[in-house]
């Protein structure tokens, strides 16, 4: 079988490089294990929130220069300042095309309101998401906070006293649904995509609505767990239109509702434009020649290769083993690639669990093109994107999904023109 490109990962990265170039024309498959960690996310994207020596960063576009100063190997200073300003709107604009309604924009964060009801620095949040903007008070004086009763993901107590250490008048309350007793009754069942299934059915939403009316009494909005309008948001919005209050959705423990709508969403527009999707399916092993990838094997089609003149690397980072560890090294299990890491077991981590871990930022090491080295030499029709790139760290720098969207875009950008989009070098790091 032959592509123009082949995209080893179905995550943010894999999906966003995949619609861009199917969109321009080119034929696309993506290879996909498993589920993605779109799964397992909140539903919000962020940028970059914070620069690596801790200072908070409100207004991205403008701390590309001093990020470059402070971190001359993360993928955003490899891209180049002007490009990722570029990227960045082409990345709101996919996410638009592709149904995905979202509030947020790469010139501010903003804050959104976490599953605890703190406040957390984004870029894109779900418009369902309850958020605030920079240097503004909350939207609302008055808040309830509606769980459902045995639902252990979401603790509406917890929330509500946040929120009212933040200056806002809310109510912990709990809803009794006697439709979900069946799954009350199993604690490993009770989780939120079961618990959408049955309260996405019509004659569910007139009972729901007549318990939240009654609760939400004297309260100018309601925050429920994100566990309703699990294929569509009308479900949402016809709930609002009954309740008569607007209505918003937390995220939830894994898995999430928010981030397996964006992955429908995503796959959908991929396929629309003729893409491939490969699902349940591994490579496992390559064909080069030349520093090139001449064939990719996978588990479904034994000694058939995939050919492609160009191939995306979009494994993510060790949550989907994209990186390995053993006791003594940290590898990149297709290819052996050369990685930004530290080679001594004992830089891998520090002792206290609540600051930066190096690891965080280890990953394939690239030119300035994104193409992964191996063995000091690039490998010439592959490219990185997404979190199995180094020199970065997505939880406290804040910046996982535009990493994933914005390299996703600038590798896909290479492909499609057929020629290199920026000569900004960096210089290699010490190993």
């Amino acid at each position: 079988m032959k592509f123009d490109t082949v995209i080893i990962g179905s995550g943010l990265a894999g999906l966003a490089s995949g619609i861009r170039l199917a969109e321009a024309g080119k034929s696309c498959a993506i290879v996909s294990s498993g589920q993605s960690s779109l799964y397992f996310s909140s539903g919000s994207m962020d940028f970059l929130a914070r620069l690596p020596d801790g200072s908070e960063v409100t207004h991205p576009l403008h701390a590309l220069s001093e990020l470059t100063r402070q971190a001359p190997h993360h993928p955003y200073s490899r891209i180049g300042e002007k490009k990722v300003a570029s990227l960045a709107y082409q990345a709101e604009k996919l996410i638009r095309d592709s149904g995905l309604v979202m509030t947020g924009s790469a010139s501010q964060n903003h804050y959104r309101v976490t599953p605890v009801g703190r406040q957390r620095m984004t870029w894109l949040s779900p418009a369902r998401v309850p958020v605030r903007e920079l240097e503004r008070p909350f939207k609302w004086e008055s808040v309830v906070v509606i769980g459902i009763a045995g639902f252990l993901d979401f603790q509406p107590g917890i929330v509500a006293s946040a929120l009212q250490r933040q200056g806002v008048k809310a109510s912990a309350q709990e809803i009794h649904l006697p439709f979900l007793d069946r799954l009350r009754d199993n604690p490993s069942e009770f989780r939120s995509v079961n618990i959408a299934h049955l309260l996405d059915l019509p004659q569910s939403l007139t009972l729901i609505a007549e318990e939240i009316s009654r609760l939400a009494q004297g309260y100018e909005a309601v925050f429920l767990p994100a566990c309703i309008g699990l294929e569509t948001d009308q479900v949402v919005q016809a709930l609002q239109i009954q309740v008569q209050k607007p209505v918003y959705l937390l995220p939830t423990l894994p898995p999430s509702l928010l981030g397996i709508r964006e992955d429908q969403l995503l796959h959908t527009r991929f396929r629309h434009f003729g893409g491939v999707i490969m699902t349940g399916d591994t490579v496992n092993g390559v064909e080069m020649a030349e520093n090139h990838i001449t064939g990719l094997y996978t588990r479904n089609h034994g000694d058939i290769p995939l050919r492609a003149s160009h191939v995306i690397l979009a494994t993510g980072s060790f949550f989907s083993n994209g990186l390995k560890a053993q006791f003594d090294r940290v590898y990149e299990p297709l290819l052996d690639l050369d990685l930004l890491a530290y080679s001594s077991r004992e830089q891998w981590t520090r002792q206290n669990v609540f600051t930066p871990q190096p690891y965080l930022k280890f990953g394939v090491t690239t030119d300035e093109y994104l193409r992964p080295l191996k063995s000091g030499q690039v490998v010439k029709n592959l490219y990185a994107a997404g979190a199995v790139l180094g020199g970065y760290d997505p939880l406290f720098e804040g910046c996982g999904a535009g990493v994933s969207l914005l390299s996703a875009l600038f590798v896909a950008e290479q492909i499609i023109t057929g020629q290199r989009v920026t000569k900004q070098r960096i210089p290699e790091i010490a190993q």
